[in-house]
């Protein structure tokens, strides 16, 4: 296994070195808005909504490299604009269409809003644009919430958007989904409504949380949030349903079998939980993190069980590699 080397070193308040194996960089700003640029040439604004672990970033200007680069995980963004449009309207084309193409060019709250006033049969598209384009880089979490919900109960789906898909650069939105696990999708209604279930979840709105998910198209991703959120609301004869016959074939469906472990644990079945956490360590190239909740989870069963070596023995394991774990002192004090 290689090591990974990164150190990142303040020079002033706001302006820090980064050093790594493949680069030096220097980034400056303040929380939620910096730059940084490095020695391949990349310069990148990222800009974020606190609290939500979302951000939006934008590469400024990279040079070419003949070298291939080895994947590497990228922070979380959304949106992230990965084709741009050089469509133009047409002489032909309706007025509010020339209008708000216009506004692409320089996107500002105010004049979307004066669009919406005087082209109310668009307001969905203008509310779109001002959330990818205007509220969420700007990290206006509030505004990006109201827009996201009013979007949510109109049914808007920007994928359907003949404007949106004809002038808007194509766009991949990366969000966190749950612990482990994050997720990059197309820039699509569900992709956008799983990005206010994570907003809701934030601030402590899980209902509405729960409800936007549970009215998305049934996938992996949708229900590793809704196994969180389930977690979170103590439902776990949902979560038990929700994982009903699963077997370990990607990182989300690890994370799946771990909430279902939990959920049997919390339901009084040590042994099928048992059985479930079996199967989500079964494959050891899962990352780190999932493999550490697994044994954590698994660790807690043993526990319902008395079995304190062994509970011990899991504990142990993930301290050996994170020993900042939430919570881990104590679980260990408890299987001593």
């Amino acid at each position: 296994m290689g090591f990974r080397v990164r150190k990142s070193i303040k020079i002033v308040p706001g302006v820090r070195l980064n050093v790594s194996a493949k680069s030096v960089g220097i980034s400056a700003g303040v929380k939620g808005a910096r730059i940084s640029a490095n020695s391949s040439g990349r310069v990148t604004r990222t800009v974020g909504v606190p609290g939500t672990g979302v951000s939006h970033s934008k590469t400024i200007n990279t040079r070419s490299s003949g070298a291939a680069k080895s994947p590497a995980r990228e922070p979380v963004t959304a949106p992230r604009p990965v084709q741009a449009s050089t469509v133009k309207p047409g002489l032909m084309a309706p007025g509010w269409e020339k209008a708000l193409f216009k506004t692409l060019k320089k996107v500002d709250g105010p004049k979307l809003h004066a669009l919406a006033q005087q082209h109310p049969d668009h307001n969905q598209t203008i509310s779109y644009i001002e959330m990818v384009e205007v509220a969420l880089p700007a990290g206006d979490t509030a505004r990006v919430r109201a827009l996201l919900n009013w979007l949510h109960d109109v049914a808007y789906r920007p994928e359907d958007d003949a404007f949106v898909t004809k002038y808007l650069p194509r766009r991949t939105v990366a969000l966190p989904v749950a612990q482990g696990i994050s997720a990059t999708m197309p820039a699509t209604r569900d992709a956008f409504m799983l990005l206010l279930a994570e907003i809701e979840q934030a601030d402590g709105n899980r209902a509405r949380a729960i409800e936007v998910v549970e009215g998305l198209e049934p996938t992996t991703i949708a229900a590793v949030s809704l196994a969180e959120l389930y977690a979170e609301e103590g439902r776990w004869s949902d979560i038990i349903d929700l994982t009903n016959g699963l077997t370990n074939e990607d990182e989300p469906s690890t994370y799946l079998l771990i909430q279902r472990g939990g959920a049997l644990r919390e339901q009084g079945y040590a042994e099928a939980s048992r059985e479930a956490l079996k199967e989500a360590l079964r494959i050891r190239s899962r990352p780190t993190e999932l493999r550490n909740l697994a044994l954590v989870e698994r660790g807690k069963t043993y526990l319902s069980e008395n079995k304190r070596a062994m509970a011990r023995k899991d504990f142990e394991r993930v301290m050996a590699d994170s020993a900042d774990w939430p919570g881990l002192d104590e679980l260990i004090a408890a299987s001593s």
